[in-house]
């Protein structure tokens, strides 16, 4: 079963849409993926982050998404790369991950509730 969450520990997590900017190969990861900038908005600024997102998307395809993050983790040593936000996906069975994102284009920096 899964561990319950009080009202007070769900407000506890932001979480933020973005839109990525720029993508680049992560090749000392251990497992296959992208080093991602993430463009929050003015109130937040620009975050990175590690994301094994490589089996079904490509480079060009992430530029401009806008995805769903969690923004207010401590930073994340990810072998040779600062990992500054959290990037929220669907985990298939052969952890293939579908990234959360908004079905509209809205403002970057929007609070997910």
């Amino acid at each position: 079963m899964e561990h319950l969450l009080s009202w007070e520990d769900f407000e506890k997590v932001t979480m933020r849409i973005g839109t990525i900017i720029e993508v680049n190969e992560f090749p000392q990861a251990r497992n296959p993926a992208y080093q991602l900038k993430i463009d929050f908005g003015s109130a937040i600024g620009i975050k990175k982050s590690s994301a094994q997102i490589t089996k079904r998307y490509s480079k060009e395809a992430l530029i401009g998404k806008q995805i769903v993050a969690v923004v207010n983790f401590p930073k994340k040593q990810i072998g040779t790369f600062m990992s500054e936000c959290l990037v929220l996906g669907s985990v298939g069975l052969e952890k293939d991950i579908v990234l959360l994102s908004s079905d509209l284009k809205v403002e970057n920096g929007l609070r997910i509730g």
